[in-house]
C-alpha cells in the first residue's frame, strides 16, 4: 500500500512537468513578451524553474528574510508575505529565462513579473483541475 502511494506521488510530481511546460507554451501567447523556441525549450524551462525552486527557495527566503520581516511585522501583514513570495516566483522564471536556450523575456524584468505571475496562476489552475496537487503530502506522508 505505502509503495503505490509512493509511486503515485512520484508519477504525478513527474507529470507536473508537461503540464507546467504546457502552461509555458500558453504563457508565450500572451502579450507579456515571454518567447518560447517550441515544447522543448518549455520543457527544459519547466524543468528548470522546478529544480531552481528546490535549490533556491531556502536562500532565498534567507536573504528576504529581514525585509519581509520587517515590512510584513513578522508575517502579520499577510499581502506583504503574499508579495514576497511574487518576488521569489518572478527571480526564478527570470534565471529559468537567462540559463535555458529558447527561453527569452522580450521586456526584461517587466516580462519576467508579468510572466511569473500568468505562470503560477494558470499552472496552480491546471495542477490543481488535473489533481496533481496533493503531490508534496503524498511525498511527505511517503516519507514518514
Amino acid at each position: 500500500m505505502q509503495l503505490w502511494i509512493v509511486s503515485m506521488g512520484l508519477i504525478g510530481w513527474l507529470l507536473q512537468w508537461p503540464v507546467r511546460a504546457l502552461v509555458l507554451l500558453l504563457v508565450a501567447v500572451l502579450p507579456f513578451g515571454v518567447e518560447l523556441a517550441g515544447f522543448q525549450a518549455a520543457l527544459a524551462s519547466a524543468v528548470t524553474i522546478g529544480l531552481l525552486g528546490t535549490l533556491l527557495i531556502l536562500p532565498l527566503k534567507v536573504v528576504l528574510a529581514l525585509p519581509w520581516a520587517v515590512t510584513s511585522l513578522g508575517g502579520l501583514i499577510a499581502p506583504v508575505s503574499w508579495l514576497f513570495d511574487w518576488l521569489i516566483t518572478v527571480i526564478l522564471f527570470g534565471l529559468a529565462a537567462s540559463l535555458i536556450d529558447g527561453f527569452r523575456l522580450r521586456h526584461g524584468m517587466r516580462s519576467a513579473v508579468f510572466g511569473a505571475v500568468a505562470y503560477s496562476v494558470i499552472s496552480t489552475v491546471f495542477i490543481r483541475v488535473l489533481g496533481l496537487a496533493d503531490v508534496g503530502v503524498i511525498r511527505a506522508a511517503a516519507a514518514g
